[in-house]
């Protein structure tokens, strides 16, 4: 079997990786990344792209198609991937984040790939009352971030796949250690706060919902869908990766997060404006159709991991939203030394 990962050397990708060898030690695992946030290793260990066959750098806008040959399936991590990086490069994430993919998928349908997983997320949601949501309830995308997630499903769909699968897991919010560790998403944001300041402020009154997933978890999720049968003759499957039991409210998540590392104070902005930003995910469909392939790792050992993680680091940036963990804040950088367009395209330099 051959394996196509896009966006392998980001936050997701080198836990995939590592995943994916364990369980099919005899596949080729190619990576294809433009190296943005290559330098942003947060690991004691040997680099993560060794566990792969070849890896293979160049722009997800413009891919060849000689890369899809002999390619069995595609996983499309590669994206501008959160709010505030959407925010900055709209016209940039639409491109990206949904031209891009469909051409991708249009690509690797063309050259026979059998299966097509496409990294969404929950946060097409949006702003929702009442129950947790399910694959068939509304949508309402909040963001440029979640429009564009929302534009590949829709282009997928209507896409002729022919013999090609394609599996849009929407996934609830990452957590969790990683070679490349983000610092940027709210768990992992808490811990870091936690262990640096010695206090975690809540900027919104705490109520808000978010459902969340730890990386190792969102790895077994890719593993399913790659090899998910094709239900009733449907090539097109979009659906929540997640766990029921992962749906927190913000303050939760701060004070389990305040209890891992003894100390820590906890400070909610009880007079905050109220954060559009809050759904429940019902994950049931998930949970029937990859009964195997269900989370198995709790909070609070999601948090444990993180903090072991960071402290082996030596890990005490008070700083650290100005840092490498903070992607937007490494484009920024790239930007402003002239390395990268503010189309995000790298820029010949010379001398």
């Amino acid at each position: 079997m051959r394996i196509l990962i896009t966006g392998n050397m980001g936050y997701v990708g080198p836990t995939l990786v590592h995943h994916l060898r364990r369980q099919f030690p005899e596949t080729e695992l190619i990576g294809y990344d433009s190296g943005f946030f290559a330098h942003c290793l947060t690991t004691l260990r040997a680099l993560p792209e060794i566990q792969l066959t070849k890896q293979v750098f160049g722009d997800v806008r413009n891919v060849p198609q000689s890369l899809f040959e002999g390619v069995n399936a595609v996983v499309h991590l590669a994206a501008v991937s959160n709010d505030p990086m959407g925010n900055r490069f709209e016209a940039v994430t639409e491109d990206i984040n949904q031209n891009a993919s469909l051409r991708i998928a249009e690509q690797a349908q063309a050259a026979g790939v059998k299966s097509f997983v496409f990294a969404s997320s929950c946060s097409v949601y949006g702003s929702v009352e009442g129950g947790a949501r399910k694959e068939g309830d509304p949508l309402n995308p909040l963001t440029t971030y979640a429009r564009s997630k929302i534009g590949t499903e829709n282009g997928l769909r209507e896409m002729n796949l022919g013999s090609m699968k394609a599996t849009c897991l929407r996934f609830a919010t990452a957590c969790g250690i990683s070679d490349r560790l983000r610092l940027d998403l709210v768990v992992n944001d808490f811990v870091a706060c936690a262990l640096a300041h010695g206090e975690i402020t809540v900027l919104s009154d705490g109520t808000p919902w978010r459902p969340l997933i730890d990386v190792a978890d969102m790895a077994r999720a890719i593993e399913w869908a790659i090899q998910r049968p094709a239900e009733n003759n449907k090539q097109f499957l979009a659906l929540n990766a997640g766990s029921d039991d992962w749906n927190f409210q913000v303050r939760e998540l701060a004070e389990t997060v305040a209890l891992a590392v003894p100390g820590t104070k906890v400070s909610i902005n009880k007079d905050a404006p109220p954060d559009k930003r809050s759904y429940k995910v019902d994950f049931s469909l998930f949970r029937s159709l990859a009964p195997q392939y269900q989370p198995r790792i709790k909070l609070t050992d999601s948090i444990a991991a993180l903090r072991n993680g960071l402290q082996a680091l030596g890990f005490a940036d008070r700083s650290f939203r100005n840092s490498q963990q903070i992607r937007l804040h490494v484009l920024e950088n790239h930007i402003k030394a002239g390395r990268l367009s503010p189309a995000l395209h790298w820029v010949s330099q010379t001398g």
